[in-house]
Parts: structure tokens; sequence; C-alpha cells
């Protein structure tokens, strides 16, 4: 049995969803053989034809695909459906094994309560995994310092997610995350090679992103690093710098020179003041996550198009509100 896993790339929750939907599902079919494929936002179709190359294929943690091949899914983006016909199919859907809820905190919590609940599958061995994917993907930290300082393993473990390039590391993580303790996986020699030096990147991101970063009068701060190299970065810095800041709106390389902005509600101001659904603004230009942060991308060269997206998200984020802070996408 061949088993292709969708996640979102470069994402904790979306590495610990694949490294928990497989362990359910070893349970429930046996040995399989699992490729994990990494996934990120780009406009159109995100997904490529050998994405459906097998018996089974996952979607976890990312956007939704009417492709007949896919036979489980798992999510809790607001923008998971962006193609026409998207939300009608899926609702359409009475395999029982395509499951979505925007409310929830973490996309591998939902996936230990769907498998729980539907499939009589205990996760709990995997308690302090989905503890900190819960964390992390709500950003339920008690400041900025925690995730800008990076000093317990779940974190670092979540650095080195956010800064790996290597596809042939992804599925030994996926594993470790399984079988091994925060701080021993966070000290494994393939882990500590790519963190040590992204831990002197980040210390270099947090003195750039310091001197690059602009407030306007209405609270929303935003930066553009477009010089500096394709890597990923924290999204908590601009924060650790500025805390009352109530939007952010960054610009950067991202790995493989993609052109990528990520925009976000600071996390520690109340969740009922958000007036924009974050989501909703950046699905204009091909991105998409939840009310709370988001993203897209752009390709390499398209930076006068990257720029001109960066302005009119700012824009939008500091005008008039343009969903009900109650409404059913807020918190």
């Amino acid at each position: 049995m061949s088993v292709n896993i969708l996640h979102h790339g470069m994402c904790f929750d979306g590495a610990a969803s694949a490294a928990l939907f497989s362990a359910f599902y070893r349970r429930y079919a046996g040995d399989p053989v699992f490729r994990y494929i990494a996934k990120d936002h780009r406009p159109g179709d995100p997904f490529d034809p050998s994405d459906f190359d097998a018996d089974e294929v996952v979607g976890l943690d990312f956007r939704y695909s009417q492709d007949a091949r896919l036979t489980w899914f798992f999510d809790h983006h607001r923008s998971a459906f962006q193609l026409e016909g998207d939300r009608e199919h899926f609702n359409a859907d009475r395999s029982g094994r395509k499951f979505h809820d925007a409310a929830a905190k973490s996309c591998a919590g939902y996936i230990a309560r769907i498998v729980r609940d539907r499939f009589g599958a205990d996760l709990q061995a995997h308690a302090e995994l989905i503890r900190w994917a819960e964390l992390i993907d709500s950003a339920a930290f008690p400041g900025p310092e925690m995730p800008v300082r990076l000093a317990e393993p779940a974190l670092q473990l979540m650095a080195f997610v956010e800064a790996n390039t290597d596809p042939g590391l992804i599925e030994p993580f996926i594993h470790d995350l399984l079988s091994a303790p925060m701080a021993a996986h966070a000290g494994a020699a393939y882990v500590q090679r790519v963190l040590l030096p992204h831990l002197e990147q980040h210390r270099e991101d947090i003195v750039a992103i310091r001197e690059r970063s602009t407030v306007d009068d209405r609270g929303v701060l935003s930066f553009a690093l477009l010089d500096l190299p394709g890597r990923a970065r924290n999204k908590f810095i601009p924060y650790f710098h500025h805390p009352h800041v109530r939007y952010v709106v960054g610009l950067a390389r991202a790995p493989g020179g993609r052109l990528k902005i990520t925009a976000g509600y600071n996390p520690w101001l109340p969740k009922a003041a958000r007036e924009h659904d974050l989501a909703a603004a950046l699905e204009p230009f091909g991105g998409g996550g939840h009310p709370f942060v988001a993203g897209c991308s752009f390709g390499p060269a398209e930076e006068a198009a990257a720029l001109r997206a960066q302005r009119l998200i700012v824009a939008r984020l500091g005008g008039p509100p343009t969903e009900q802070r109650h409404g059913r996408h807020g918190a």
C-alpha cells in the first residue's frame, strides 16, 4: 500500500499532522509505504500530477483538491477551499474521511480528536507533540520573547522545519516526531546541521527586521527584505521589537528564491479586536491561511507585483473593518 501525504510545508503543524496521521494509519491499514510531500501556497492549483500517484492520497493542513484520488483530508485553514467548486465538492463527499474545522487551533490536534472520536484511535502517546502543535499554530505563547529566543526544544524543532530545504530530511524528521523525546530530537545531528546556521541567521534577522520595519499611524508594521538571501524567517520578530502593533505585513525571499508575503494579527492583542480576515486579504494574491495569519507567494522575478500586493494589503489592514468582530471567521 503506497500512501502520499501532502502536508503544509515549512510548518511545524504540517509536519506534526503528517506524523500523527501516519501513527493512526498504521493502526488502520497495517504497514503502508509513506511518501511525505511538503506543499506551499501558489496561485491557482497548488498540486502537481505526481502528488496523486499512490494507492491513497492524504491532504493535511493544506488546501483541498477535487481530484478523485484524494482519499483523506484534514484541515483547519479558513482558506482551504479556494478554487471554484472546492467547497461544494467537499460538502458532497460521503466517504467519511474528509474533515475541516476552521475553529480548530491546529490541524495536528484536530486529527487527534477526529481519529479518536470517529475511528477509536487513541494518539495520547503523542500528547507532547499535540500540545506543542496546538501552542505553536495558535501562537499561544506568553509573549514574543519565547518564540524569538527559541530556548525550548520544541521551538528549536519548529525552527528546523521552517529552515529545512532538504526534502530528504522530511521523512526522518516526521518519524522522529513520533519516536524521539523532543529534547533528544532537537539534539539529533541532522537537526543541528540545519539548526545551528539557522540560529546564526536568526540573530541577523532580528537586527535586519528591526532596522527595516516601519509602523504607520494605524498600527500596521511592514518591512521588505528582498535584497537579503532567501530563507525562512521567524514571524514573531516584528512583535519582539514592536509589541503593540496591530498587524504585520512582511515581504522577503523564501528558500528557493520565491517572494513571500506573510501577514499576521498581533497574537498578544485581544482576539475580538481583530477587524480583518487575513486569509481573505491574501486570497486575491493566490495565498491563504487563517483569519489571524496568512501568506502568499510570487515568482523570484516578480518584485514589482509583490511590492504592489504588500502595499495593497497594508492599505486594506489600515482601513475600515472588512468583517464583524464576532462574525463566523472570528475567534
